[in-house]
């Protein structure tokens, strides 16, 4: 059936929306939320949407017309009173399966890999992925599941793939404010000839994310076609994943996980190895940091992930190692997207104030991954990746990924205004709470005010007296700081 269409000036941000009057839904045996196909006779090129339904109950929309939501109406590529075909659609065959999840079920790859085609196509409402995420939650994924799981991600959204050269990656778990050491491991790598195309995320919760510390120094949203040309040519690149569609599912389940902060392991691990497996990647580094205020607070939790990682990577044909590091604080002095590139580039520059837990522990990992890559000889590892820093270069082969990158509009600089915050007492630094920093930094505006967050002045073992600087925050706003002073919670423990 055909419809006159026109745009309601309202975007969803992620679901195509159509609203008919309720004589229209009427005929049609519609109900609010159903889901109907819909056409632009005009265009053959253009593929059928499916939309949600939603029905009007004013006079906003006219019988024989039917409102689009912005999203709808310009991926149709309509215009004012153009026609669209409406056709009726049926619920989608994955929805049994996620009711079988809910209830306790083991998927099949086949089955997963439809759910994931329709998680991607938008098939699916965010009512049905929610329970698609609690039956993940309530019941697990196995083993097989997971692995499955992150085939059928990989399958169904955008792939980089190299016709020579050995791939490494890393991943850290995540929860430490300042751990950019993404930023200082792919130019030590790349500098030998592996490669490591590495897509990292922007900012959920965390004042920065490595896309976010990234884009102070070079462009991070660039296309699949460029990416592989740089990395062919440079070694490797450091990129905002989602700028590329890598994972793309993964990108629209984080999103119905993230208000109860649901997080599945199973999806989780998935997750993670989606965006190394998309690469190509055969030697994959995961680093755990453990602590109390990170995402994983005990060693027992840390080594179930580790056996969990190692497994799923020999069923996807990865080498897979795990180490655990220090979660108790932050690395570096930087908390906050500039703050944070800062750090970066004065290890990269071998600057005598640059904040040598970060560099130590860019190197240790890079070691390991320079073994994993057979570049160094075991034990090995760490000397040639010191070597390669303090050599200059990996400042050399950084400029030149920004260069092939494209170099930022931002500068490298602290935020317009700032404050210290003082010890309450002389003693020694026996414990810094790491959500604390973290969120002090986003409540100075951090990652949105790329200049804003925090540097740390004194770490744990550190001595002190009353009234010395522990930290300083920085905003390019006054409100914002304002805003730190009224909320703040003393993040550090003297004693």
């Amino acid at each position: 059936m055909e419809f006159k269409a026109y745009n309601i000036p309202i975007r969803t941000g992620h679901k195509y929306v159509a609203v008919f009057t309720p004589k229209d839904a009427l005929r049609l045996d519609l109900q609010p939320g159903d889901r109907i196909k819909l056409k632009n006779p005009k265009l053959k090129k253009v593929y059928p949407l499916t939309a949600l339904v939603d029905i009007s109950d004013d006079d906003s929309v006219k019988d024989g017309h039917l409102g689009l939501f912005s999203e709808t109406f310009k991926t149709l590529m309509l215009k004012k009173n153009n026609k669209v075909d409406v056709s009726n659609l049926e619920k989608p065959e994955t929805v049994e399966f996620i009711k079988a999840k809910l209830n306790g079920d083991r998927l099949d790859a086949k089955q997963i890999d439809a759910i994931i085609k329709d998680v991607v196509e938008d098939d699916l409402t965010d009512v049905e992925l929610t329970y698609l995420v609690a039956g993940s939650h309530i019941h697990g994924l196995s083993d097989e599941e997971t692995a499955n799981l992150t085939k059928a991600i990989v399958k169904n959204g955008q792939t980089i793939k190299f016709t020579k050269g050995t791939i490494v990656d890393k991943h850290c778990i995540g929860g430490v404010p300042g751990n950019r050491t993404t930023m200082l491991i792919v130019p030590i790598i790349a500098s030998t000839g592996l490669k490591m195309p590495k897509t990292s995320s922007r900012s959920i919760t965390s004042p920065s994310g490595t896309a976010d510390t990234m884009e102070i120094l070079a462009n991070v949203t660039v296309t699949a076609d460029k990416l592989k040309k740089i990395a062919e040519t440079e070694g490797g690149f450091v990129s905002w994943g989602g700028g590329v569609d890598i994972a793309a599912a993964d990108d629209h389940i984080i999103r119905v996980r993230h208000p109860l902060s649901l997080d599945p392991e199973g999806m989780m691990l998935a997750s993670i190895m989606a965006k190394k497996y998309a690469v190509g990647s055969k030697h994959v580094l995961i680093d755990i940091p453990v602590g109390p205020d990170v995402k994983v607070s005990e060693k027992m939790q840390a080594e179930h992930l580790k056996d969990r990682f190692e497994t799923i990577g020999k069923l996807l044909k990865m080498e897979v190692k795990v180490i655990f590091t220090d979660g108790t604080q932050p690395i570096g002095q930087g908390v906050g997207p500039s703050l944070e590139a800062i750090d970066v580039f004065k290890v990269l520059n071998n600057a005598a104030d640059a904040p040598q837990d970060l560099k130590e522990k860019a190197l240790v990992m890079s070691g390991y991954l320079l073994e994993m890559g057979k570049k160094a000889k075991p034990k090995q590892g760490y000397k040639m990746a010191k070597e390669i820093l303090e050599s200059g270069k990996a400042l050399a082969k950084f400029n030149r990924i920004v260069k092939a990158q494209g170099k930022s509009k931002y500068e490298l600089r602290e935020g317009k205004y700032h404050f210290n915050l003082l010890a309450t007492s002389s003693g020694t630094v026996k414990s810094i709470n790491n959500k604390l920093i973290s969120k002090i930094a986003r409540i100075a505006g951090a990652p949105i005010d790329k200049y804003a967050g925090l540097k740390v002045l004194k770490k744990i073992g550190d001595k002190v007296k009353k009234d010395e600087p522990l930290l300083t925050v920085y905003a390019d706003s006054k409100a914002r700081l304002s805003g730190v002073k009224e909320n703040l919670v003393f993040p550090y423990k003297i004693s």
